[in-house]
């Protein structure tokens, strides 16, 4: 029945009944008979196929979350046997934005590193929501996200306006993320109206236009700390700054982390 589910999400993932049979190397009728053994199974019709392409069926769509829930939680129960094993070839996925991911995370888990060698991480940079939506479908173990509703109470993160010397800060445009991020929402929360003349996707190249007097922008006063000191940026003080937020540390339940990604989630709340 795993196989099944798993060609099932195959084929919901790339819309056809042929790409998925390449990624599962299986020849296409093989696939087509692993779906009618699930058809049956389930009674009910999974798959429309016709010249519009391959979309799921109502019941497919009933069907598919919960088979995606199946295989992670098999995942992660093969994970965990393996660790507890003493195979030293764990593996723990993490996700966070784009400060989190270069600022916060590179010290807490290159200590990790050293005191676990065998163990994989996995790191994805991506917005809050789609962090969420990944730690929720089980594809991460762990997710770093500004909240204060929900999750382990992580760090707490410090925005302020910064801008290169001589620029006006008070008439300058915002360099910033693009929307969606977490940050473009703050911005857009504690300073309405203000004028956005770039939008980026990475801290990186935020920081290296407004070093070269493009804009002024909100970020993190950690991914500025450095640039402060050195006094290519500086700190534009406003009414509406320093901004705080809480960031999070969320996951599905502890009792359902593999013994690696539970040893991470200690190490992430003890350096918070």
């Amino acid at each position: 029945m795993l196989d099944e589910l798993r060609h099932l999400a195959l084929i919901a993932t790339h819309g056809s009944f042929t790409e998925a049979a390449r990624r599962a190397g299986l020849s296409q009728p093989a696939l087509s008979a692993s779906i009618a053994r699930l058809e049956e199974e389930m009674g009910a019709r999974l798959f429309f196929r016709g010249a519009g392409g391959t979309r799921l069926t109502a019941a497919g769509e009933a069907l598919l979350p919960r088979a995606r829930a199946a295989l992670a939680a098999v995942e992660d129960g093969r994970r965990a046997v393996a660790e507890i094993a003493g195979l030293r070839a764990g593996e723990v996925r993490l996700g966070g934005g784009a400060t989190v991911c270069t600022f916060f995370l590179p010290p807490v888990l290159t200590a990790f590193r050293r005191d676990h060698p065998g163990i994989v991480l996995k790191l994805r940079e991506a917005v809050a929501s789609e962090v969420r939506a990944a730690v929720d479908a089980g594809e991460l173990d762990l997710g770093l996200v500004p909240s204060s509703d929900d999750g382990e109470p992580w760090l707490t993160d410090e925005l302020i306006v910064v801008a290169a010397p001589g620029i006006d800060a008070s008439t300058a445009p915002f360099v910033t993320f693009s929307p969606g991020y977490s940050t473009r929402q703050l911005l857009e929360r504690h300073i309405p109206g203000a004028r956005v003349v770039m939008e980026l996707s990475g801290v990186a190249a935020v920081l290296a236009f407004v070093r070269a007097g493009v804009g002024v922008s909100l970020v993190s006063r950690v991914a500025v700390a450095a640039d402060l000191e050195r006094g290519t940026l500086v700190e534009a003080r406003r009414r509406e700054t320093p901004i705080r937020r809480q960031l999070a540390l969320i996951h599905r339940g502890v009792e359902r982390l593999s013994p690696a990604a539970a040893a991470v989630r200690t190490r992430l709340l003890s350096a918070g």
